[in-house]
C-alpha cells in the first residue's frame, strides 16, 4: 500500500515538473535565453527526487576540451545522475530515442543516437560526435555497449572511441582528452548495497522499462556516486586498443572503490 502511495505521488511529481520544464527547455534551444543544459540539470535533478535517488560525486569533471568521457552504464537512471551534476551531452543506443518522454528529453538534450547495427550509419554518426567534440560539448560515452548488473564492469569496445580518432583525422582537433568516470550505485536505505541488491538498480538487456521504473519509484532510497579519473590526451599517435584498455581499467578501479566503501550521498 506504502509502495503504490509513494509511487502515485512520485508519477505525479514527474508530469507536474516534466510539464514545466519542457516547454522551458524548447524556448531555450531556440533562442537561445540560457544554456541548453540549466533547464536539464533541474530536470534530471527533479526526476531522481521523485525516484528517491541521492547523487554523491568524487572529483571533478575536466575542463580541458575536447572532452570525451568514457563511462561504465548500470541503468537508465545513469544518465539523469550524470546529468544533474555536469554539463554533458550522451552518446545513446538508438533504441532510447523512442521511449514515451525519456526519449523526447533525450532528443531536447540533443544525445547522438548511434545504431550499432547498422554498419553503414557508423561513420556519419562518428563523424556526428566528432563535430560536436570539436565545438566543445562533454561527450559522454558509455564504453561497455550495454548496461551491467553494477556488480562487474563488461568489457570496454574500442570502436566505440572512433569519434576521438576522426575528431583529430578530420582536422577538428589535434587531441582530445579522455577521462575515466564510474557510476556506482552504493546504498539503499542509507545501508550499503550488497550484490544481491543492485539489481534492483540495474537496468539489463531487453527489461521493459515500465515495470523497472515502477520497481524504482516504489522502493526509493538509493545512493548513486559518480567518481571522476585521471583523463589521458588521445592524439593521432595513440592506439585506440591502447585507449580503450586503460580506460578500462581505470573505470574498474574507481568503480571498485565506490563499492568497497560506500559513503552516503547527501
Amino acid at each position: 500500500m506504502i509502495g503504490k502511495i509513494r509511487t502515485g505521488l512520485a508519477l505525479t511529481y514527474m508530469a507536474g515538473a516534466s510539464a514545466v520544464l519542457v516547454p522551458l527547455q524548447v524556448i531555450s534551444m531556440k533562442t537561445g535565453l540560457w544554456p541548453e543544459t540549466v533547464i536539464l540539470k533541474i530536470w534530471h535533478r527533479a526526476m531522481l527526487r521523485a525516484l528517491g535517488m541521492r547523487v554523491r560525486m568524487v572529483g571533478k569533471m575536466e575542463t580541458k576540451r575536447p572532452l570525451m568521457i568514457a563511462s561504465n552504464h548500470v541503468s537508465w537512471t545513469d544518465i539523469m545522475a550524470l546529468g544533474s551534476l555536469v554539463d554533458v551531452t550522451f552518446i545513446a543506443k538508438s533504441e532510447l530515442s523512442g521511449w514515451p518522454l525519456f526519449g523526447f528529453l533525450s532528443k531536447l538534450q540533443r544525445t547522438v543516437f548511434i545504431e550499432r547495427e547498422r554498419k553503414r550509419k557508423s561513420g556519419e554518426q562518428a563523424s556526428e560526435i566528432a563535430r560536436r567534440l570539436a565545438a566543445g560539448n562533454a561527450m559522454v560515452l558509455f564504453a561497455e555497449g550495454s548496461t551491467g548488473d553494477g556488480n562487474l564492469l563488461l568489457p570496454f569496445k574500442s570502436t566505440l572511441f572512433g569519434a576521438a580518432s576522426m575528431a583529430i583525422a578530420e582536422g577538428a582537433a589535434d587531441h582530445v582528452v579522455i577521462q575515466p568516470v564510474s557510476i556506482a550505485y552504493t546504498r539503499i536505505h542509507g545501508l550499503p548495497m550488497g550484490r544481491q541488491h543492485r539489481p534492483i538498480a540495474s537496468w539489463i538487456g531487453d527489461m521493459d522499462l515500465v515495470p523497472h521504473l515502477s520497481q524504482l519509484l516504489a522502493e526509493g532510497g538509493l545512493d548513486v556516486e559518480i567518481r571522476f579519473g585521471d583523463p589521458i590526451e588521445f592524439s593521432a599517435k595513440s592506439s585506440r586498443k591502447e585507449a580503450t584498455r586503460l580506460m578500462e581499467e581505470r573505470v574498474r578501479e574507481l568503480m571498485l572503490q565506490s563499492l568497497a566503501a560506500p559513503h552516503p550521498a547527501r
